[in-house]
């Protein structure tokens, strides 16, 4: 008896390669990692990326015929009508580049391709903590700041593939400078990198703390993880970084919900691991700033999905893609 047909997705980030094969159900069948070797250009990253898929494939014992579609999540500006990256930060070297036409001619099954944040908005919304929300907003906390947007129960994308990008609005004119050239957007004020620049700044002032010595008593060693370490032990300095960045995080939260009125946000990435740690005071925060209507029935939770959220959430956008085109 034939096998169902499975979507076989990958996620693209800066350093690693991760791909899956998902059923329909979301069972995943099998699932690879890769290094991306983003340092060779785009070329080398499409090579790992196609081998990573077939690596996958294998690993669930299924053959290419099997492949309802593919499905590519990637870091950056994607263009998804087009099919193309427009630029990555964490990709070098990467401008408009035809990523699903390159794919596609590889493997020669058709692909889809979507931001990894709006990847991993679906994936928590069709599988994680947001599931059974109509209207959701996802935020990832990592190195940078990103977001994804479900309203009504689809992926919202806007008109050219740009909306969700909830780190890119500016909470304070004239801060600090963000890699996106503008200065105090959201992930120049709360992201990792962000916690780790105003830790380091005050190790440098002189003011005490656990941090130092964690970090080889080097203040520019000191990274998000560390500062969420110190700070769970207790460490003033490192405590206050937290709070802070969680403070601003939470008044971006609390726009957001004045603007869009969503039932969950769901928090992730790597600096989503503090927990109610960073929740509590971006909570507490986002309360303050927002519509006491809009926010009292609305519950902001952390991402249950880990770094599966992308591929999940590709997984469902390919699966949904293939039906509407039966």
């Amino acid at each position: 008896m034939r096998l169902p047909a499975v979507a076989v997705v990958a996620d693209i980030g800066g350093t690693k390669v991760l791909a899956a094969v998902v059923a329909a159900d979301g069972t995943v069948l099998g699932r690879t990692t890769l290094p991306t070797h983003a340092e060779g250009g785009p070329q080398a990253v499409i090579d790992h990326t196609v081998q990573a898929l077939r690596q996958a494939l294998e690993q669930a014992g299924r053959g290419s015929g099997e492949m309802a579609a593919i499905g590519i999540a990637c870091a950056g500006l994607v263009d998804i009508e087009r099919g193309v990256v427009v630029a990555s930060p964490n990709l070098p070297g990467w401008a408009r580049v035809p990523l699903r036409e390159r794919i596609e001619a590889a493997l020669r099954v058709r692909t889809f391709l979507a931001n990894d944040a709006n990847a991993a908005a679906l994936g928590e919304h069709r599988f994680g903590a947001g599931r059974g929300a109509n209207h959701l907003i996802f935020v990832t906390v990592s190195t940078g700041i990103g977001g994804g947007l479900v309203l009504g129960g689809k992926l919202y994308t806007g008109a050219w593939g740009t909306a969700g990008e909830v780190g890119h609005m500016v909470l304070e004119p004239g801060g600090p400078r963000c890699a996106c050239g503008q200065q105090g957007c959201l992930e120049a004020l709360a992201s990792g990198t962000a916690m780790a620049r105003e830790a380091s700044q005050r190790l440098k002032a002189g003011e005490p703390s656990q941090l130092l010595a964690l970090a080889g008593g080097r203040p520019e060693g000191v990274t998000a993880e560390l500062i969420g370490q110190a700070a769970n032990a207790g460490d003033k300095l490192a405590g206050e970084v937290v709070e802070r960045a969680a403070t601003y995080l939470g008044i971006g939260l609390g726009n957001l919900v004045n603007l869009l009125n969503p039932e969950v946000i769901v928090v992730g990435g790597g600096v989503s691991r503090l927990g109610e740690l960073l929740l509590a005071p971006a909570r507490k925060a986002m309360q303050a700033h927002a519509f006491p209507h809009a926010v009292s029935g609305m519950k902001l939770v952390q991402a249950s999905l880990g770094d599966m959220a992308g591929v999940m959430g590709m997984a469902s956008y390919v699966m949904e893609a293939v039906q509407a085109s039966r």
